[in-house]
């Protein structure tokens, strides 16, 4: 396994964090349309607006740890019905569910799955984000950028690394990692930051990674700057239009 494979592939990330959204009332058809067809499918249970707020919701929830309950109560549906339309939903591959990584059994790990839109556009769409200038504090910043990765990452291992599969790593309380990718027994970590410097703070999460995961070949901090640097004994740090380009 080698951090060169993520090197190559399609979709850059552009210089200014944000800057996909651009493309975001692009979707606006899109998401209309698939949401009056789907409004029509459920008309029989009375709920024609239901599925549409299950979207939305989703939307906002992309890049993060799923809350099935939570995301029930809020759309104000039962359990099971919120259940069938997400299931509707990643069966039309406009969500994906990322499973976390779960090899160190020992370590109180988070099995839950995050949600994530396949496409970030439409995920900023649905959730009502029109830009996301740095200054602004947008709280679904961080989100929709790990969702516009998990998108670029995807398309680059369903394209040159088959056997690899893309999870998150997750010990409750304690660490988080956004990326852990699995082919065979090895694994590679990256944690993705928007803006263009860190500290050691940002690093805590891929060391405790490394340090629990011996056959893990590479740790990267994939940050928005310009510059790519060695940080230590497998830690990286990679910008992020380098690493999706």
């Amino acid at each position: 396994m080698r951090v060169s494979c993520f090197v190559t592939g399609t979709g850059g990330f552009r210089s200014r964090v944000g800057s996909f959204i651009m493309c975001a009332n692009g979707f606006r058809t899109c998401a209309a349309s698939s949401a009056s067809r789907a409004d029509g499918f459920f008309t029989c249970t009375g709920r024609e607006g239901a599925f549409r707020r299950i979207m939305r919701l989703a939307a906002l929830r992309s890049g993060q740890i799923l809350n099935q309950s939570e995301l029930a109560r809020d759309a104000q549906l039962p359990t099971m019905t919120a259940a069938r339309y997400l299931s509707l939903l990643e069966t039309s591959f406009v969500i994906r569910k990322r499973p976390a990584y779960v090899r160190n059994r020992a370590s109180r790990v988070l099995k839950t799955p995050k949600i994530v839109f396949s496409d970030s556009g439409l995920a900023a769409y649905m959730a009502g984000v029109k830009d996301l200038p740095p200054e602004a504090g947008e709280p679904l910043r961080g989100p929709l950028l790990e969702t516009y990765v998990a998108q670029n990452l995807s398309s680059i291992l369903a394209a040159h690394w088959r056997g690899a599969k893309l999870h998150y790593w997750c010990v409750q309380g304690r660490h988080e990692v956004d990326f852990a990718i699995e082919d065979g027994r090895d694994c590679l970590a990256i944690e993705v930051k928007s803006a263009s410097r860190w500290n050691d703070g940002d690093l805590v999460g891929l060391t405790s990674f490394v340090e629990k995961h011996p056959r893990c070949r590479a740790a990267i901090l994939a940050h928005n700057g310009r510059e790519a640097a060695s940080l230590g004994d497998r830690l990286w740090a990679i910008p992020l239009g380098l690493l999706l380009a």
